[in-house]
C-alpha cells in the first residue's frame, strides 16, 4: 500500500532512533520514497551517514548546508510528502509540536507538512506516564495527528514497561493501514490504458497528427492506481511524465498502438481507450525530407485501423471496453451510434470546448453506457473528470 508514497521521517534525540534505519528498510522494501529529517540531538544515536546510504537520500538536519550555502527548504519537504512520520517522538519534540516551537528543520518541516502526520512517541516509564506527556498526546490527537503508541518491554534504564517505540514493522504496518485501498470494483483489475495522439510520418519529419496533450489517459492511470488496479499504459507521443511504477509502452503511429494493444489488452480485464488515434496515415511515407519544390502538395491519405472497434469486436466474454470520443456537431447521435456500432460497455463523448478539451486541464463529458445509463458533467478539471469516471462505471456495475 506504500508503493509510490513520499514519505518523510523524522527523528528525534533518544536511543530508540538506533532502529531508523530499519525503518527505512522496510519503508523502502514497501515501495516509498524515504526522507530523513533529523533533530541535532538524534545523531547522538544514529550517523546521517547511515540513514542516508539506507534512504537513498541525503539525510537532513541543517537549514543550510555550509559547504554549499544551499538552503533545505522545509516548507517544500512539507509539500512533497505523502506521509510525515516523527519516530522516535521524544518528550522534548512532542512539546515542542504543541505549543508550535520550530528551532529545528524538523520542526518547521513539520509545521510546514500538509500530509498526514504520526507520530512514534519513545521515552521512560516515568516519564511517558507523566500527566504532561500524557496531557500532549491526547492534544496532539485532538488536533488530528495519528498517534502510534509506544509499546511495553525491557527500557534502556533498565526498568520496565511502557516506552518503548514501536518495533519498525508495527510502524510500516500503521501507514498501510492507513492507506489501504478501500474495496471497490476496480481493485485487482487489469485495465488497458491508452493515451495521448498519434503521428503518423510524412518524411522524417513531418507528420499528422492532432492537439491532445495525453492528460485525460495520464489522470485516468492515476485514478486506477489509486483504485488499486493493476494499469498497463499504452501512450502516444507527448511530454507528459508517466507515472512511476505504471507499465508503459510508448508508441508514435496507430498501427504501433495497434499492435502494443492486441500484446496487452487479452490479458486485461478492462480497456479504456482515451487516446486520439489519427483516422488517417499516408499512403507513401518518404524516406528523405521532402524539398519544397512546388507550389502544391497532394498527400494520399489511407484510413487507419479502428483500434477500439477492433479490440472490442474480438475480446473475450468478461472484458469490457470503454470508448472515447469527440465531437464537434452532432455529438450524442454519433457517440452513440459509436457506442452501439463497436458494441462497447460505456462511452465518454468530450465535446470541443473554449475552456475544455485539448490542449487544456478541463473537461466536460457525457457518458453513455450500452444499459442507457447517462451522465453529463460540468466543466471540471481532468483529474475529478477521472474519478467521476470511474465512479460511475463502478456504480453502475458495468465492471461485473
Amino acid at each position: 500500500m506504500l508503493k509510490n508514497k513520499r514519505i518523510l521521517l523524522g527523528i528525534s534525540g533518544g536511543i530508540a532512533a538506533y532502529k531508523t534505519p530499519e525503518l527505512v528498510r522496510l519503508f523502502k522494501k514497501s515501495g516509498a520514497e524515504v526522507q530523513v529529517v533529523c533533530t541535532p540531538s538524534a545523531l547522538q544515536f544514529v550517523t546521517l551517514k547511515t540513514l542516508s546510504v539506507v534512504s537513498e537520500r541525503p539525510a537532513l538536519v541543517d537549514f543550510f548546508d555550509e559547504e554549499t550555502g544551499s538552503w533545505n527548504h522545509h516548507v517544500n519537504l512539507g509539500l512533497w510528502a505523502d506521509a510525515m512520520v516523527i519516530a522516535p517522538c521524544g518528550s522534548n519534540t512532542l512539546s515542542k509540536i504543541v505549543s508550535g516551537q520550530c528551532d529545528n528543520l524538523l520542526l518547521t518541516t513539520y509545521l510546514s507538512a500538509r500530509c498526514p502526520v504520526w507520530v512514534a512517541p519513545a521515552m521512560d516509564l516515568d516519564m511517558y506516564m507523566h500527566p504532561s506527556v500524557q496531557e500532549h498526546l491526547q492534544t496532539i490527537q485532538n488536533r488530528g495527528l495519528h498517534l502510534i503508541d509506544a509499546e511495553i518491554g525491557p527500557l534502556a534504564s533498565g526498568l520496565e514497561g511502557k516506552g518503548r517505540m514501536a518495533e519498525p514493522e508495527h510502524i510500516v504496518q500503521a501507514l498501510n493501514q492507513f492507506f489501504e485501498v478501500p474495496n471497490n470494483g476496480w481493485k485487482n483489475k487489469k485495465v488497458l490504458v491508452t493515451a495521448g495522439p498519434t503521428f503518423e510520418a510524412i518524411d522524417p519529419v513531418r507528420f499528422i497528427g492532432n492537439r491532445s496533450s495525453g492528460l485525460m489517459g495520464i489522470e485516468i492511470v492515476k485514478a486506477l492506481s489509486e483504485k488499486g488496479a493493476e494499469v498497463h499504459l499504452v501512450m502516444g507521443p507527448s511530454s507528459l511524465p508517466v507515472p512511476e511504477g505504471i507499465e508503459t509502452v510508448h508508441v508514435e503511429s496507430a498501427q504501433e498502438m495497434l499492435e502494443a494493444c492486441q500484446t496487452l489488452f487479452p490479458k486485461c480485464d478492462v480497456g479504456i481507450f482515451s487516446a486520439a488515434v489519427s483516422d488517417y496515415r499516408v499512403e507513401e511515407v518518404h524516406l528523405e525530407k521532402v524539398k519544397k519544390t512546388n507550389e502544391n502538395w497532394t498527400l494520399n491519405l489511407i484510413k487507419n485501423p479502428d483500434i477500439l472497434k477492433t479490440l472490442s469486436l474480438t475480446r473475450l466474454p468478461h472484458q469490457k471496453c470503454i470508448g472515447f470520443a469527440l465531437e464537434t456537431h452532432n455529438s450524442e447521435e454519433y457517440a452513440k451510434r459509436k457506442l452501439e456500432e463497436k458494441q462497447l460497455d460505456a462511452i465518454v463523448l468530450n465535446e470541443v470546448g473554449e475552456n475544455s478539451g485539448f490542449q487544456s486541464k478541463n473537461n466536460s463529458v457525457k457518458i453513455f453506457t450500452k444499459n442507457n445509463q447517462q451522465f453529463a458533467s460540468d466543466v471540471r478539471s481532468k483529474c475529478d473528470i477521472a474519478n467521476i469516471l470511474l465512479e460511475k462505471l463502478d456504480d453502475w456495475k458495468i465492471l461485473e
